[in-house]
């Protein structure tokens, strides 16, 4: 098969991730030295990503799609979504203003800056309590501040931070406002109607994803959380455009699923040109 891998960078959520224990044959990695495992099979394979590139627009032609980057056009009978998802921003004052000034959604990335600092975590899922066992031993002490009243994570991670002493749980609380100077100086919160201030040197946001799909509005069917429409082979509602992975319906967000749906989607691709060609 003559084909392109097209990535505006290579890594996405791998260099993102913490500890990683549930792919099967891997006992226990992280999302960096994954990636640097996935990377090394691509050399292998001689694959070359074109990187840099990121797509605006697809386009339906007669034997096949155009797809348009911020830079080229490429021509293709069939394709793969991968595109994955983003953080999920707060929406509160002071979130944008000191972004990389102590405001991160990625702990791996940005946990290592706050050494020794007290810092936030927002959130209640696998992410947010990710987030906190990377940075337990980094951290002076974290505040965990969730909007519920219960974890939406593997039990695991939740008896984890649960047992840390230097982490303390805020439930059912709505983070306000994000205060500084030149960097992150502490936020604003309410809970049972009251408003409380804690000064923190860092502030890690993990809320959630969204979907990469921005582009593909107009062209396939979206669900209403924008995820890319797919069925049990990966078929979207175009013909010959197939999804897989974390910008794809399904909900579940775990590397083993994206490798299953991507393998299936790459299956049914190669099948849907052989049969072209009848």
């Amino acid at each position: 098969m003559n084909f392109l891998l097209l990535a505006k960078e290579l890594g996405g959520q791998f260099l993102e991730s913490g500890e990683v224990l549930n792919y099967p044959g891997i006992i226990k990695t992280t999302g960096v030295e994954f990636e640097s495992v996935m990377e090394k099979q691509l050399k292998f394979n001689e694959v070359e990503p074109k990187t840099g590139e990121e797509v605006k627009k697809i386009e339906k032609i007669n034997d096949g799609f155009t797809v348009t980057t911020d830079k080229n056009r490429y021509d293709a009978r069939t394709l793969i979504i991968a595109t994955g998802a983003r953080p999920r921003k707060l929406d509160v004052s002071g979130e944008y203003e000191f972004a990389k000034k102590g405001v991160t959604y990625c702990s791996i990335c940005d946990g290592p800056l706050f050494f020794g600092m007290d810092i936030a975590v927002i959130g209640g899922g696998n992410s947010a309590l990710e987030a906190v066992d990377f940075t337990k031993d980094i951290a002076g002490k974290i505040y965990l501040i969730n909007r519920g009243k219960e974890f939406n994570a593997h039990e695991y991670l939740i008896e984890k931070v649960k047992s840390y002493e230097n982490v303390e749980i805020i439930d059912q609380a709505d983070t306000t406002e994000i205060l500084g100077d030149k960097f992150v100086t502490g936020l604003k919160y309410k809970r049972n109607g009251k408003m409380h201030t804690l000064e923190v040197g860092g502030v890690i946001i993990e809320i959630g994803r969204i979907p990469n799909t921005d582009f593909l509005k107009g062209f396939l069917e979206l669900d209403e959380h924008n995820h890319v429409v797919v069925d049990c082979r990966g078929k979207t509602s175009v013909e010959g455009v197939f999804a897989a992975g974390d910008c794809a319906s399904g909900h579940e967000y775990q590397y083993v699923i994206s490798a299953g749906q991507g393998c299936m989607a790459l299956l049914k691709s190669a099948r849907y040109l052989a049969n072209k060609k009848l």
